[in-house]
Parts: C-alpha cells; sequence; structure tokens
C-alpha cells in the first residue's frame, strides 16, 4: 500500500525514493509485523485462553510429562502470526505483483484448514480435528491454485520445468500437468512436515524463520538478472517482492516467539504450522529451487520421514525404530530436556540453510 501512495510523490518529495528499494521495505515489513505480533499478542492470547478453557488437548499417545507441563496451554497461535504477516506484506508489497498473491492465497487457504482443524479440536476436547483425507483434499486444492496461478506467470518455458541444483542451465520439463503435480506434493510436503515438526516450545518457529530468510536471499537473487546471470540460476523476473514477504514472516515470527519461548504461552496449532510451511514450498516453487527446499528444509525433511519409517516398521515388522515418532520425541525418551532439543534442532536449521545456499554458487 506505501509503495502505491508514496512512490508517485517521489519526484517531488526525495525521501520516498527509498520505498522504490526492496531492501528498505523488507525491513519495513519485518517491523511491522513484529511491532504487531508484539502489541496484539497479549490480547490474542487471552482471548485465546477465554475462549479455549481447557487448552489445546494434548495427544495421550505423546510423552507424558506434556499431560502436565502443556495441559491448558491455549492453541491457535498461527493466527498472531498471519495476522502479522498480512500486515506486514500489504503495507508494504508491491500489490501489483502476482508471485505475493499466489503464496498469499496458500498461507490464508492453508491457515483457514488449519484454524478450522485448531477449532474442531478445541471445541470437541480431542486430538483429532478434521480428517486426514479432508486435510488433504484442501490443501491440495489450494495449492492447486496457486501453482496454476504461478506457471501463469512464468509462461511455459519455467511454469512448467523443474531445476536441477549443482548443475548449471538445467530444466527438466514435466509438462504442464507433471510439473503441477510436483509441485503440489512440494507445498503440501512442506506444509505437513512444519506442522510434524511443531512440537515443542519454540522448536518449528525459528527453522521456519531460518528457511524463510534463506529463501528471501534466493527470490532476492533469481529476481536479478545480473546476479542470475552471474551464480547462473534462473532467472524469474518479479519475484523480488516475496523477500517483503519473508520479512513479514520473520516479523512474525519473532514476536510470535517472544510468547512461544519456554515454557510457551501458546502453541501455534495448526493454523500456524500449515500455512507456514505451505508458504515455504511455495515460495520455493515461484523461484524455481523446490530441490534447494529439501536441504535448507533439511529438518522438516528429517522429521516428516521419521514418522514414515516408524509407521511403515511398525505395520511391516512389528517393530519401532524410534522410541516415539516424530524424531524429536525420540530424544525426550531419551532423556534430553525440551531446551536441549530445541536448541539443537535450530543448531541443524542453521547448518542445513547455509549448506542449501551453497548451490548457489556451487554448479
Amino acid at each position: 500500500m506505501l509503495y502505491h501512495l508514496l512512490v508517485p510523490l517521489s519526484d517531488q518529495f526525495g525521501i520516498f525514493n527509498v520505498f522504490q528499494y526492496t531492501t528498505f521495505r523488507t525491513g519495513g515489513a519485518i517491523m511491522t509485523a513484529l511491532f504487531v505480533s508484539l502489541f496484539f499478542g497479549p490480547r490474542i492470547i487471552d482471548l485465546l485462553r477465554a475462549r479455549q478453557s481447557a487448552g489445546q488437548p494434548i495427544r495421550e499417545e505423546g510423552p507424558e510429562s506434556h499431560l502436565l507441563t502443556k495441559k491448558g496451554t491455549p492453541t491457535m497461535g498461527g493466527f498472531l502470526i498471519l495476522f502479522g504477516v498480512l500486515v506486514g506484506t500489504l503495507l508494504w508489497a508491491d500489490l501489483t505483483n502476482q508471485y505475493v498473491w499466489a503464496v498469499l492465497l496458500v498461507i490464508v487457504g492453508f491457515g483457514f484448514v488449519g484454524f478450522v482443524d485448531d477449532y474442531l479440536k478445541v471445541t470437541k476436547r480431542s486430538s483429532d480435528g478434521i480428517s486426514g483425507r479432508i486435510k488433504l483434499i484442501s490443501q491440495f486444492l489450494f495449492a492447486f491454485a496457486a501453482i496454476v496461478w504461478i506457471q501463469s506467470i512464468m509462461g511455459p518455458e519455467l511454469g512448467q520445468a523443474l531445476a536441477v541444483p549443482f548443475i548449471k542451465d538445467l530444466l527438466i520439463n514435466l509438462t504442464w500437468f507433471g510439473f503441477i503435480l510436483f509441485a503440489m506434493l512440494v507445498i503440501v510436503g512442506a506444509s505437513n512436515a512444519v506442522n510434524l515438526t511443531d512440537g515443542l516450545d519454540g522448536l518449528a518457529i525459528v527453522p521456519i524463520m531460518i528457511a524463510v530468510s534463506s529463501f528471501a536471499l534466493i527470490a532476492y537473487l533469481t529476481s536479478n538478472e545480473l546476479f542470475a546471470n552471474y551464480l547462473q540460476i534462473n532467472f524469474v523476473r518479479g519475484t523480488d517482492e516475496l523477500v517483503i514477504l519473508c520479512g513479514a514472516i520473520v516479523g512474525a515470527g519473532l514476536g510470535f516467539l517472544w510468547f512461544n519461548a519456554p515454557p510457551a504461552m501458546v502453541f501455534m496449532g495448526d493454523t500456524g504450522s500449515l500455512s507456514l510451511g505451505g508458504a515455504v514450498g511455495a515460495i520455493s516453487v515461484a523461484t524455481k529451487h523446490e530441490l534447494v527446499l529439501v536441504i535448507i528444509g533439511g529438518l522438516f525433511v528429517l522429521e516428516a520421514v521419521s514418522v514414515i519409517v516408524q509407521v511403515a516398521s511398525y505395520k511391516l515388522t512389528g517393530k519401532r525404530v524410534f522410541r516415539m515418532a516424530p524424531i524429536h520425541h525420540h530424544f525426550e525418551q531419551m532423556g534430553w530436556s525440551e531446551p536441549t532439543i530445541v536448541i539443537r534442532f535450530w543448531i541443524i536449521a542453521v547448518v542445513l540453510a547455509l549448506i542449501g545456499l551453497t548451490t548457489l554458487k556451487l554448479r
């Protein structure tokens, strides 16, 4: 909004020239989303606590310690994050940029699915919300709409192609339908992987901010033809505005972390985890770095794989590979304290992000 209001005035007032710079507006989006989260956080948490007298239902099959330490903590804190992201993005981004709206579609759509799931859990006082089938169908529908939108912006050459990291100038044509199927798996897979990771105070939000920050850099470089040619990555015009959206996610995430730090005053719930995971997946599709997401978001991949391995092993052999899945619960059962697990997982997320960013140059 500010971009459209103030940039036309830059001829008369030179100071408004700064609104043409992505970096300046990204800083504005970070600070705006952070302020919104910190200012409205206590009010939203009080409202959620009043509406959720019993707090988030804790899964009985989870660690026993959670029944004591986390019972009664309100959920749906993801609404606070989404509010900050929307305000920060809509205030500072160029709203004519279609990539911004396509990613916002995923954020709002997945957030809505997560909100309904959280609401049913709270009202039914059960850890079961929407059925898994309905949840997945809803996610795939929102992902499909966003991908078709992104393809229409890119055109057929990039919109149907898969870029391979470490190899320059290699684009694999998956065809229109083939790329849609692949991209839907990326977005929905990322969404649910983040959802599985969100099991300890502060565990999911920091790796999300790390991954989003990495993709902010990627979005900036892919939209600059000079940098893209130098790094030999695909030039995608217009993705620089996604940097502002990424900044809004980081700012809102920092604000949320203030209240989610151990011991958490609020959980993000599916409202936050599904939408943020979907956002990272959608940004990776828009920047043509879908496979790099597997590296940068490797922590989320590890959490998801641990669940898949655990379920497959138990069904096939009757034995469990881990003491409990997702894998962060395995370490809890081994006697690691919650802060130790969370901080070590943050370190892993940083290392994986740095490895993922090396793919920009190693080609």
